[in-house]
């Protein structure tokens, strides 16, 4: 394998691999290529998938660019392909690279267009394909209780059910409080001490 040409760069379908890597793991850095389908694709042409991707000839290149493009003419079937029954050609593809992105844009799209279910999900964000939205997939502030709130006075156990003060301010609150309710009792007991008529004295007899 030394006396091989080897190549540190090797472009496939538009892809710049590093020829270090191995030839399986190489082909998977293709986007819309995973490892089984480079697997496949090693075994139909009978190259050696541990051997580096450098040392791969021209001949060997071309011919997986070849199979990468059109995956039916060496008959592969119809589950490894990524894109069967497509909605305009109502052919069996395999999108690679940028198109993956591009037909997706374009399914999304019509899918808005035609106001369907599915594109009113995609058009507001939400989850498309029936899953629970109860507790994922929000949106927004954060879910839960707001921390540092204060907590309520606690309630004393006396007849009255005055509340027990639990700071200086509370305390000085309930002082004046008292001093308020004391004034009010003695105002309302000289108020009636007025409203009382006063007892005439008998008057003397005359001699």
């Amino acid at each position: 394998m030394s006396n091989q040409e080897y190549n540190h760069i090797v472009r496939i379908v538009g892809n710049d691999i590093r020829g270090e890597k191995k030839t399986t793991i190489g082909l998977t850095q293709i986007k819309g290529i995973g490892y089984n389908f480079a697997t496949a694709i090693l075994d139909t042409l009978k190259i050696n998938p541990n051997s580096n991707i450098g040392y791969l000839t021209e001949s060997e290149v071309q011919a997986i660019e070849k199979l990468i493009t059109d995956p039916s003419s060496s008959n592969f079937p119809l589950w490894f392909l990524n894109r069967r029954k497509d909605v305009v050609t109502g052919k069996d593809l395999h999108l690679l690279t940028s198109d993956i992105d591009f037909t997706l844009r374009n399914d999304i799209e019509r899918e808005r267009i035609t106001s369907s279910w599915r594109g009113y999900r995609h058009m507001f964000g939400l989850k498309v394909r029936g899953q629970r939205t109860r507790c994922t997939g929000r949106k927004g502030g954060a879910v839960g209780v707001a921390k540092g709130g204060k907590a309520a006075p606690v309630k004393s156990s006396g007849p009255e059910g005055v509340a027990a003060p639990t700071g200086e301010g509370e305390a000085t609150s309930t002082a004046a409080t008292s001093t308020a309710a004391t004034s009010t009792a003695g105002t309302a007991t000289a108020g009636t001490a007025a409203s009382t008529p006063e007892k005439k004295k008998p008057s003397e007899k005359k001699e």
